[in-house]
């Protein structure tokens, strides 16, 4: 049996603020907004292997008004995030993210990234793929970073 799930996640540039996408910190003058470190690729891949499963999203999991999840590392609640799915008998077949980004450029940091998701997830880095787009000056225009992911699980137990 196989389940597919897709999660979406945007978080708003801020000041002060540092930028990390799959667990990896992008030198960059601004990072994202939000209670945890804001890893809205870590987020939608979180919900995107809740969904297939049919499990609460990521927000139900981990509240953005209780304090013990302010600053979280995102990269450790995916993997709390994937445990749970792994509970219920469904294992990672492949994921595939798409981060949407007027800027900074990603393309330095996207092995990186693969590279650190596929571990905190305990796959091989053939089963992760992360890919960066532009919106070409239209939806999020450069506001902030928004992201999809698209996960395939497969029966396990």
């Amino acid at each position: 049996m196989m389940r597919i799930g897709h999660g979406y996640d945007v978080h708003r540039f801020a000041a002060g603020r540092r930028l990390v996408l799959g667990g990896v910190e992008i030198p960059y003058e601004e990072g994202l907004l939000g209670h945890s470190d804001a890893d809205a690729l870590c987020h939608a891949l979180a919900d995107a292997l809740f969904g297939a499963v049919c499990l609460p999203d990521i927000g139900r999991h981990f509240p953005d008004n209780d304090p013990q999840y302010e600053g979280a590392n995102s990269l450790e609640l995916l993997r709390r995030c994937y445990d749970e799915v792994l509970g219920t008998g469904f294992a990672l077949v492949n994921a595939d993210c798409t981060i949407v980004a007027e800027r900074p450029k990603l393309a330095p940091y996207i092995e990186a990234m693969r590279a650190s998701v596929a571990a905190a997830l305990g796959t091989d880095i053939l089963s992760v793929n992360i890919k960066a787009t532009t919106e070409e000056g239209l939806g999020i225009g450069g506001a902030g970073i928004a992201v999809h992911a698209v996960v395939l699980l497969e029966k396990i137990k």
